[in-house]
């Protein structure tokens, strides 16, 4: 994966960032959302490289934990 990407995953848009210091960490701002710059990290201790099925399940994850009407997690 390169050091940022743009994913699109169930209409919602994230910005997916590599942490180049840190192997297998990812910062995930969730752009389409209602509150600038929210978002979410994850890591992983596998050892193999991160899918792009990772990152959607990652996000996927967080989007089930938002509360609509706050768009924070809840």
């Amino acid at each position: 994966m390169e050091s940022s990407v743009r994913v699109e995953v169930d209409g919602e848009v994230f910005d997916v960032a590599a942490r180049a210091d840190r192997p297998g960490q990812f910062d995930y701002t969730w752009i389409s959302g209602p509150n600038p710059g929210y978002g979410f990290s994850s890591a992983s201790s596998a050892d193999r490289a991160t899918t792009m099925a990772d990152h959607e399940g990652a996000i996927r994850t967080f989007l089930a934990q938002v509360d609509p009407g706050t768009g924070y997690i809840g």
